[in-house]
């Protein structure tokens, strides 16, 4: 369904749409950062995902962490040692979100006011 298809519907209800949809899963200030490091070096624990996020919580990581596994979008690799070591991977549901991440980039680019 395009945009131009939502025109003559009710949408007072966003997240009954498309469009609602994806943004309910990559929206929020930190899974977009989240993914883009992902992308950028395939797999990351969680130290150093939180190190090249930044000014985050690990309780907002944890949170957005569970989320974006919990919608399919990284996968979470626990290996049974003293101390515990996690691994977090975008599955292929969340490699097919690139090409979308990739044309926001584009437009920013474009678009960026210097």
């Amino acid at each position: 369904m395009s945009m131009s298809e939502f025109k003559d519907k009710d949408l007072t209800d966003i997240k009954a749409t498309p469009f609602g949809y994806t943004l309910s899963i990559i929206g929020g200030k930190w899974k977009m950062i989240i993914m883009f490091w992902l992308i950028e070096y395939e797999i990351l624990r969680y130290g150093q995902l939180k190190r090249l996020v930044g000014q985050i919580s690990d309780k907002v990581l944890n949170t957005q962490l569970k989320e974006l596994e919990r919608d399919g979008i990284i996968t979470r690799k626990e290996y049974p040692q003293i101390p515990p070591r996690v691994e977090y991977s975008l599955t292929p549901r969340g490699l097919s979100l690139m090409p979308i991440l990739e044309e926001i980039c584009h437009w920013g680019e474009s678009n960026r006011k210097q």
